[in-house]
């Protein structure tokens, strides 16, 4: 009974306020400390942009034969992704498209062989941290978006206590907007019915394969992240990211977050996570809980 509840609140405690205040002069390692906010930023948003951007249209060719109920309503969007095929040779006519000739990587070795690294989540090399996420396959420089922390995105005024009872996943932004990462019970739920809710048509707004085992974006799954320890120095860092309006409709499908309000009219906010030095193949990611602006 002792193990356990040692457990939970090892997976709770950094997120629990009063030890983060009783604790932030000891623990100096698993900080981060910019002296402004708009200074929290490893990489540019343009280069943020620019990896999903890549990833994303890698993804939405490889998924190329189910696309057809978006591709029917753009035909200009079509005739553009039929010319990004024809340049990787991966169809012979521009003009006709054979199912049957496309071979269909999992998402994992689109990733791959897209940005050179894939990822995955499995048992944490740290003891009784659960699941951790670890570079499966490749190298992963410095710099790089190597992860995204999928999840329902709050305003400060917006209710997430019943969300947030028992529930390690709920990330806060510098600005104090929360994203819920959990995957199960109410937070599951919510996520759904949000991103159905803003479903347009055939146009999907965000990605519901996060709550699954089988992703549809290999990326969305930061929430799985641990935090860095003594023995283990942080490899990666958050970073926010606010989608700007004219991302592509057809990627929006690959994006692992949702509002919870549907009258939101900002920018949607997503959070990755940026590498802080190479990766090699085997090493698990560790973070940084929480960014000190001094």
């Amino acid at each position: 009974m002792l193990r356990a509840l040692q457990r939970r609140w090892n997976a709770y405690k950094y997120r629990f306020v009063p030890w983060l205040a009783l604790n932030l002069r000891r623990k100096r390692r698993t900080l981060r400390y910019v002296s402004e906010s708009s200074q929290d930023k490893i990489i540019s948003d343009e280069d943020v942009f620019e990896t999903l951007l890549k990833i994303f249209k890698a993804l939405f060719i490889n998924d190329f034969s189910r696309q057809a109920h978006i591709l029917a309503l753009l035909p200009e969007i079509k005739c553009k992704y039929l010319e990004l095929l024809t340049l990787e040779q991966k169809q012979s006519n521009v003009n006709s498209w054979n199912h049957q000739s496309q071979h269909v990587f999992s998402p994992e070795e689109v990733l791959f062989n897209t940005l050179g690294f894939s990822i995955t989540r499995d048992r944490s090399s740290l003891v009784s941290a659960g699941t951790g996420v670890f570079v499966t396959k490749g190298f992963v420089p410095k710099g790089m978006v190597v992860s995204m922390y999928p999840g329902t995105v709050y305003r400060k005024h917006e209710p997430i206590f019943f969300q947030s009872l028992g529930n390690p996943f709920i990330f806060r932004c510098i600005d104090g907007v929360l994203i819920d990462g959990n995957d199960k019970g109410i937070s599951r739920s919510v996520y759904r019915s949000c991103s159905r809710r803003d479903q347009l048509g055939p146009f999907q707004m965000s990605d519901e394969s996060w709550l699954t085992a089988a992703l549809q974006n290999p990326l969305a799954v930061g929430q799985y992240v641990n935090n860095c320890s003594h023995e283990k120095a942080a490899n990666v860092c958050y970073q926010e990211f606010d989608v700007p309006g004219y991302f592509p409709v057809e990627l929006k499908q690959y994006l692992p977050n949702i509002v919870y309000s549907h009258d939101i009219e900002s920018h949607l906010r997503c959070v990755v996570l940026v590498t802080l030095r190479d990766i090699k193949q085997g090493e698990e990611l560790f973070s940084n809980y929480y960014t000190v602006v001094s």
